[in-house]
């Protein structure tokens, strides 16, 4: 367990998004059929243009999640609290299936970090049934990951994993 939450806590995804969690679930998160995210690794804007295929293939077919997308690096107001910007939701995954199984409440937006260095965080939440109620956010920005799964009864996350990208200039995109 210590060896997958590490690169987290490094990363300071623990801390600065999530609270230390017991990782229960495999989850897999590829874009492109070919470009697999690890944690901390960075990847390109360019190589990550459409929705990856986040898969569950461990967890049991009667369990279902939620899944999220978060920037925690996006600027915005000073409080730590409302600093992230939300790029995805998907409920009701069915365990052993991906995100495409689900119903996506927030349509997925395309990492495009404009200054600096940003982290792309996927959090990934068991449900208590098999239709989670949400309450949708008002906006993108100001998301809180910690304040949505408490107001919405998710609990702590099964599995996360996140990868780095900044913007490229025209010499690294060719």
């Amino acid at each position: 367990m210590e060896r997958i939450l590490q690169p987290l806590i490094i990363g300071r995804v623990i801390g600065d998004v999530i609270d230390s969690y017991s990782p229960t679930v495999n989850m897999s998160v590829t874009y492109n059929s070919n470009t697999q995210v690890y944690n901390g690794h960075e990847l390109y804007p360019s190589s990550i243009t459409t929705k990856p295929k986040v898969l569950i293939p461990s967890a049991d077919m009667r369990s279902f999640f939620t899944l999220i997308m978060i920037d925690p690096d996006s600027p915005g107001p000073s409080d730590p609290y409302l600093k992230e910007r939300l790029h995805w939701i998907v409920t009701d995954i069915p365990g052993t299936t991906d995100a495409t199984f689900g119903r996506e409440v927030v349509s997925y937006e395309i990492p495009k970090p404009y200054i600096g260095i940003h982290r792309f965080v996927f959090v990934l939440f068991k449900q208590k049934g098999r239709q989670c109620v949400i309450s949708t956010p008002i906006s993108r920005d100001q998301f809180n990951t910690r304040k949505f799964a408490e107001a919405n009864d998710l609990g702590l996350p099964v599995a996360a994993v996140y990868f780095n990208a900044q913007r490229e200039t025209a010499a690294r995109r060719s």
